[in-house]
């Protein structure tokens, strides 16, 4: 048989988490979050400070410097050939106003073939005047050198032609 007894109706599951649950919950993940900040900078500390006592001190002939990115000119002739680079700040400012000079002047790329620069202002205004150089349009074959050959030797055959007629005297 059915049960017939009626079942209270109070709007909520009975076991649903309650607002208290939830608020432990996040009160323990900030404490163990904070505890785990203070256990890894511990670890750090500690590992800084044993690296400190147990590193090697190098060479003695060698001295210490605590500034590494500088090169000394009398450092320059320790480093073996090819020596590429001893101020990159500089080179590389004299780098770019070099590439600035080329791309805003005229001169020779390579003066036995006569190829020339232009600045580079010049060059757009003539690429929106003429335009870029295009290819054939879609679906148009470019005639092929076979194909040429073939026109050109219509052109010039007479073999269909009457023989002009010599004078006699």
């Amino acid at each position: 048989m059915a049960d017939t007894k009626p079942h209270a109706k109070s709007g909520f599951e009975r076991q649903d988490l309650t607002a208290g649950t939830v608020i432990a919950f996040m009160v323990t993940l900030v404490i163990l979050a904070a505890g785990a900040n203070v256990v890894i900078h511990y670890m750090y500390n500690f590992m800084d400070h044993y690296m400190a006592k147990h590193q090697d001190t190098g060479s003695p002939l060698v001295a210490h410097r605590s500034e590494t990115r500088e090169t000394l000119p009398s450092d320059i002739q320790n480093f073996p050939q090819p020596r590429l680079e001893t101020n990159e700040r500089m080179e590389i400012n004299e780098f770019r106003l070099h590439e600035e000079q080329q791309l805003h002047s005229y001169g020779y790329v390579d003066q036995s073939a006569g190829e020339l620069h232009i600045p580079i202002d010049r060059a757009m205004e003539l690429i929106a005047q003429r335009g870029l150089p295009t290819t054939p349009k879609a679906g148009v074959e470019p005639t092929s050198e076979v194909e040429m050959v073939k026109q050109a030797a219509q052109k010039s055959d007479t073999s269909n032609m009457a023989a002009p007629k010599t004078q006699k005297q």
